[in-house]
């Protein structure tokens, strides 16, 4: 039986899921890699591993590229000598800003599993302010510029339609060169309590079209309730000007 090699020795797979090498081996071990003080380090081939593990899931045609910052094991783990590491994305995991990966001992005297942290940041086109623009600004074609963004860098999702945009007022102030996220745009009211609006329930396949008094008011986004002209009270999504759609 071959023994545990000693890191950083490490030997590489084509695999992007599995990572034969060895990562950490027990602080004085004869022969054995030496803990750095502050905490386990990984190493360029299982770096790599990892790197191209994740690229291999983010990289797509909406997201044509992303860079991957890898964070450091915690330095208060003592790992056991293994011969061979598979690093994998750990189930329900959004690779998507700060995320992880899980590193687990495959073949070794003792099995182990820790995660990583990381950062993954995504791009992709989205619309910029073309100039410095103030809270209250409704937008124009000449306030906005197509470019390459950091998509992960909010949660908010950014914005790469500009005709969906125009005459739209903004929330937050931007400075030149700033992303446009749904975050940044003031939510547009529909209509106001009282008013008469247009219900329209969708169904699979069909649609069935009535009436009522809306009790709150129609913003974007938000649920509305409405009165039917039977007295019902439902709540459905306003989804342009005076008209509420119920989903059945």
């Amino acid at each position: 039986m071959n023994a545990p090699l000693p890191f950083p020795h490490l030997s590489r797979t084509r695999a992007s899921t599995r990572v034969a090498a060895t990562v950490l081996a027990c602080a004085g071990a004869a022969g054995a890699w030496a803990q750095p003080a502050d905490g386990p380090a990984l190493g360029a081939p299982l770096e790599a591993q990892v790197r191209e593990l994740i690229l291999n899931r983010v990289v797509g045609p909406a997201t044509p590229r992303a860079e991957v910052v890898l964070g450091r094991l915690d330095p208060r783990l003592r790992l056991a000598a293994c011969r061979r590491v598979d690093a994998y994305i750990p189930s329900g995991t959004r690779l998507w800003g700060s995320s992880r990966v899980g590193l687990r001992c495959a073949e070794g005297p003792s099995a182990w599993n820790v995660y990583l942290p990381v950062t993954v940041h995504v791009f992709g086109p989205g619309l910029v302010a073309a100039a410095p623009l103030p809270v209250g600004h409704m937008l124009t074609t000449a306030d906005l510029r197509a470019a390459e963004i950091n998509l992960s860098e909010q949660r908010s999702p950014a914005v790469s339609d500009g005709s969906a945009v125009l005459g739209r007022t903004l929330a937050q102030p931007l400075a030149a060169g700033q992303p446009l996220r749904e975050v940044s745009l003031k939510s547009r009211q529909w209509f106001a309590p009282g008013d008469t609006v247009q219900l329209r329930a969708v169904g699979g396949g069909f649609a069935v079209v009535g009436s009522g008094q809306a009790i709150t008011a129609g913003l974007e986004g938000q649920p509305v309730r409405v009165r039917t002209d039977n007295g019902k009270v439902v709540t459905g999504m306003p989804v342009s000007d005076r008209v509420v759609e119920l989903t059945l």
